[in-house]
């Protein structure tokens, strides 16, 4: 047999494979072409908008010392030294800031001490007054579940802040702190007031030093809670923007 014959259909069939692979080439190419050169705007990449945090209503905090007046310090600590109050160290006064009052009428003492935190709206952490919410609770926990403080007595207060909590109780310690001085009790009170993101602790305390009487409950709750009020005042006045003065009337 003539194997010319033979390559001739081989040929004719080899040769029209190849020619019916060349569209399919053709549209591969003209696929992969239009991917990448002519894409629709579906196949581009969206930017990705990171989510802000809120807003808050206090960006900074008022002097601590300047958060009560005259009258108020001498109505809860008499004879109060420095009348001004004690500016305590602070890691970031934007932040955080405290006021120390001690003052002793006779054998009357009274200390008070004022702390403000404020917080800002965290994505991972939750909204400025969330966190001021939980460090409320966390101020009260403070004193509830110290097992060193006797006859502790918590209620809410309703006409200070968003939220307030306060708690009376009782504590002995040494006044000067060394192991040979003689124990003194000591009536407190811890009044926490949250304002939007900021949180208020008020700590208050009287004790009858040299055998004289112990303060009552009541008197030193009503000016632990008089010093809360009055400081929640003060902070919510720091956001107030003055009022514009009016311009002179024309004479004439």
């Amino acid at each position: 047999m003539d194997r010319t014959a033979l390559r001739g259909p081989a040929r004719v069939a080899g040769r029209a494979l190849a020619w019916t692979a060349v569209p399919l080439l053709l549209l591969v190419g003209c696929s992969s072409g239009s991917g990448s050169d002519g894409g629709t705007q579906d196949d581009e990449p969206r930017e990705s908008v990171a989510p802000e945090p809120e807003p808050v209503r206090f960006s900074a905090l008022p002097e601590p010392c300047a958060t009560l007046n005259e009258d108020v310090i001498g109505e809860v600590v008499p004879e109060a030294d420095p009348a001004g109050g004690e500016t305590l160290s602070s890691f970031d006064t934007a932040f955080s800031g405290a006021c120390l009052w001690n003052g002793l009428e006779q054998y009357q003492y009274r200390s008070l001490q004022v702390a403000l935190r404020r917080f800002d709206s965290d994505v991972a952490l939750g909204s400025g007054d969330e966190r001021a919410g939980e460090y409320l609770r966390q101020m009260a926990e403070e004193v509830s579940g110290d097992e060193a403080n006797g006859e502790v007595e918590q209620a809410e207060l309703d006409d200070a802040g968003d939220e307030a909590a306060t708690l009376s109780y009782t504590a002995t310690r040494t006044p000067g702190g060394e192991e040979d001085d003689e124990e003194q009790e000591y009536r407190q009170q811890r009044v926490v007031v949250r304002t939007a993101n900021v949180v208020i602790t008020v700590d208050y305390a009287g004790a009858g030093l040299e055998g004289d009487d112990m303060p009552s409950a009541d008197s030193i709750r009503e000016a632990a809670e008089t010093a809360a009020r009055a400081v929640t005042e003060t902070v919510n006045a720091s956001t107030e923007q003055p009022a514009e003065e009016e311009p002179p009337a024309d004479e004439g």
